[in-house]
């Protein structure tokens, strides 16, 4: 198992730049290869202050320049709003720019807002995303392809930049699709889940889900979990950070059921959500306080879900730069440590 961080590049203070976000997202990025961190992932997302980054494969080839080490992923390519054609050949030409360090998530997106204003909709999105993930593993395995799907169509092809890893750089699905989970397994491929402002008893019913659907494909269950995760010695930070985890969710919320209300052209506004959890609660959930809980919260996780790999999110919502980059080194220097020991021994007890 290892650690990586996940970046939204979120805008919750409108004072703060684009160009401020992809800077600071870039130095967490530079500081989390210092730090020993394995992984950084980078989302998608487009025309709101939800995410600023409409290209995780962009952010990560501008980072394979300024890292060596680093595997950088995309957090996810959001494949209905794709081009096959260019979304495959732009695999292949990150790939080579990082020297094989691509991590390919791969998502089928969910807000009505981004879709509309590519114009398209939602209603084929799992059919879209299921002959993406095939084309995906056909065209940057073999030397040529061609492909008839109900979606796309490719005539004999074949991608002039292949990646550099084999047979494809690894893939990495995030959603719940039985199908894709089924096609995920069968190919060995990885499950990336969040309990989102939850505890893990939901990432255990889902753990238990993909394991069931693994076991019928006759492979091991492969996962990785995404966490809204800040380790302080501060309890304000800590209180803030909550409360920035909440906003983030609360937009969330808005664009997946379709009341989203946009002000200043593209700012979703912040709205309360049915059943949502209080501070009290997400503080409890989350590993997000002191040392000692975080570790606590996070062996559990071990535990529980047995992940190949997870992933922080040190920056959320308006929390400040360089308290972000406080926990960082806090996780990588007293909570990593711990609990890449609690992972070595129970890989022995098994």
């Amino acid at each position: 198992m290892d650690f990586g961080i996940f970046n939204i590049m979120q805008q919750r203070d409108l004072n703060k730049s684009p160009q401020q976000i992809f800077a600071e997202a870039a130095e967490q990025t530079e500081v989390a290869e210092q730090l020993g961190f394995s992984r950084a992932w980078y989302a998608e997302h487009h025309f709101s202050n939800y995410s600023l980054c409409p290209s995780p494969l962009m952010m990560a080839a501008h980072m394979a320049g300024r890292t060596s080490r680093l595997r950088l992923g995309t957090a996810v390519v959001v494949a209905p709003l794709y081009n096959p054609a260019r979304l495959l050949s732009e695999i292949g030409m990150v790939d080579n720019l990082s020297n094989g360090r691509l991590d390919l998530g791969v998502g089928m997106g969910y807000q009505k807002f981004e879709f509309e204003r590519f114009c398209s909709t939602l209603a084929n999105v799992r059919e879209f995303t299921g002959e993406m993930l095939e084309l995906i593993q056909m065209s940057l395995s073999a030397p040529s392809f061609e492909f008839q799907g109900k979606h796309i169509q490719f005539p004999r092809s074949s991608i002039s930049c292949k990646p550099i890893q084999t047979p494809t750089p690894p893939i990495w699905y995030a959603g719940g699709d039985p199908e894709h989970l089924a096609w995920i397994a069968r190919h060995g491929h990885t499950l990336f889940m969040t309990g989102l402002l939850g505890g893990v008893t939901r990432m255990k019913k889902t753990r238990e889900y993909y394991d069931g659907i693994a076991a019928s494909q006759g492979q091991p269950a492969r996962v990785a979990v995404t966490r809204l995760a800040f380790v302080t010695r501060n309890k304000k930070d800590a209180e803030h950070y909550a409360n920035c985890a909440l906003y983030q969710q609360r937009l969330a919320v808005s664009l997946k059921g379709q009341r989203e209300k946009v002000a200043n052209h593209y700012v979703i506004q912040e709205l309360p959500y049915d059943e949502e959890p209080n501070m009290e609660s997400i503080l409890r959930n989350l590993p997000v306080g002191d040392v000692d809980s975080c570790i606590e919260k996070m062996i559990r996780i071990v535990r529980e879900i047995n992940p190949v790999h997870i992933a922080i999110q040190p920056q959320v919502g308006d929390m400040e730069h360089k308290k972000a980059l406080e926990s960082m080194r806090l996780w990588a220097e007293e909570v990593m440590p711990v609990v890449l020991k609690e992972t070595a021994h129970l890989a022995k007890a098994a």
